[in-house]
């Protein structure tokens, strides 16, 4: 009975250590389905904004006439930010960027042409796409805190070791250009 002791203390020990690595192993799991799900919805709000531009070339296209080559920029712009969808974060940040820097030159040369101002299809489109922007800027937020969570998992003490055992790695953040940190605004 005495050699019986620590053969049930090192099961208890090895059934622990089972246990935690298990827990451990499942939250990775669910904190990197959480980073791929907030990716995921990212993903869908620039898709949204991307589909909002063309209506908003065109609209702007029939008032403006001689600013040919912003429009040409925004369209361009647009075409670098879809095809950066699925490429890696710091990439896709800065196609994004791109856009939103040609799209901030679009509203200022709408601001001369008081028409263009008064159309009703473009103050929608306008709006529709303040709304779209402010919803971007959420999911960026929540994406951005769930890579937080995983990577902290990823790198901190004991559970990095069940993160390097199950394959885990830290994830990208999806950080805003320079330009686009502060507030920004795309209404008149």
């Amino acid at each position: 009975m005495g050699a019986l002791i620590p053969l049930v203390v090192v099961a208890v020990v090895v059934i622990a250590l089972l246990g935690w690595f298990v827990a451990t192993y499942n939250r990775l799991v669910q904190q990197r389905n959480q980073v791929q799900a907030a990716g995921a919805q990212v993903d869908v709000q620039l898709k949204r904004r991307h589909d909002l531009i063309p209506n908003l070339v065109e609209t702007v296209r029939g008032y403006a006439t001689h600013e040919r080559s912003t429009l040409e920029a925004v369209v361009a712009a647009r075409q670098g930010a879809v095809s950066s969808v699925g490429a890696p974060r710091g990439a896709q940040a800065a196609a994004e960027s791109q856009l939103t820097q040609a799209l901030s030159r679009l509203f200022a040369v709408a601001e001369a042409y008081p028409d263009l101002k008064a159309n009703q299809n473009f103050l929608a489109l306008q709006g529709e796409l303040a709304s779209t922007e402010d919803k971007i800027a959420y999911s960026r937020q929540f994406f951005n805190t769930a890579v937080q969570t995983l990577n902290t998992s990823v790198q901190s003490l004991p559970s990095n070791l069940v993160a390097g055992i199950g394959g885990f790695r830290a994830a990208e953040y999806f950080q805003a250009a320079d330009d686009e940190r502060g507030p920004v605004s795309v209404r008149f």
